[in-house]
């Protein structure tokens, strides 16, 4: 199983920036769907972001425009943007990996593979937005 270990969490001003990465033990090419999640308030992590091996991209809306998911190959890392961050945000990000594309996985939760689809984890990452 891949592993993985996110980096990059701090402490922010609200209204700032924060970029994640996620190392990973072998190969981005060998992975086809990764993603971003929090947390949350529920019973559920939130997903985030999500980017499928072509470089589609999918971010839910309470996300969009200030969340954006890239691929650095030459780090071999999927890295999370962070902008205009907001207190409500501050939690715990993870990283999940899964060797299917995205648009094989179900379901699908707001908008992106939800959970349960993903079969490798990151340890988690703690932001924290203060007002």
């Amino acid at each position: 199983q891949v592993q993985l270990v996110e980096s990059g969490g701090a402490s922010v001003q609200a209204g700032g920036s924060l970029r994640l990465s996620c190392s990973l033990s072998e190969d981005i090419g060998n992975i086809y769907c990764m993603a971003w999640f929090r947390r949350g308030r529920g019973k559920e992590r939130e997903g985030v972001a999500g980017i499928d091996s072509d470089g589609v991209t999918w971010t839910p809306s309470s996300v969009r425009g200030r969340f954006t998911i890239r691929v650095d190959n030459a780090r071999n890392t999927p890295n999370l943007q962070m902008n205009d961050l907001k207190p409500e945000e501050s939690d715990m990000y993870y990283c999940a990996a899964e060797r299917r594309g995205c648009r094989s996985l179900s379901p699908w939760v707001l908008g992106i593979p939800g959970r349960r689809t993903f079969g490798a984890w990151g340890q988690g990452n703690s932001v924290t937005v203060s007002s």
